[in-house]
């Protein structure tokens, strides 16, 4: 099980009490937490002037979406997973090979998909 120590996220979510969870969940794994924001523009800025190893991006932000935010990362070195209520539903088909974590997910869920993004298998 690879360590997951100082591994740098950005959690994007617009629910206080779930970026707060999961928080919480992250920082049990090892993981520091970049940034903590919830909204696009918020999430835009975090990835240009703090690095990040990776981004947990909810779908649906009171109305606005994090799609054209996961696109642009996709073309950036930061790997990126989703945290929805819709599941890979909610998901565009050109995203999703990234991983779609529903919520309610346990904590064993997130270190699967985060080892999943970190280290992609060949």
């Amino acid at each position: 099980m690879p360590d997951l120590a100082g591994v740098r996220v950005l959690i994007v979510e617009d629910e206080s009490i779930v970026a707060m969870m999961l928080e919480e969940m992250l920082e049990e794994l090892g993981c520091e937490i970049a940034a903590s924001v919830a909204s696009v523009a918020r999430a835009e800025h975090a990835v240009r002037t703090i690095d990040v190893d990776l981004a947990l991006l909810d779908v649906n932000l009171s109305g606005e979406t994090t799609i054209d935010f996961a696109r642009g990362l996709a073309g950036r070195p930061i790997p990126f997973a989703f945290c929805t209520g819709y599941g890979s539903a909610g998901v565009p088909a050109d995203l999703r090979d990234r991983p779609v974590l529903t919520k309610p997910f346990a904590p064993w869920e997130l270190r699967k998909a985060i080892e999943r993004v970190l280290l992609p298998s060949d």
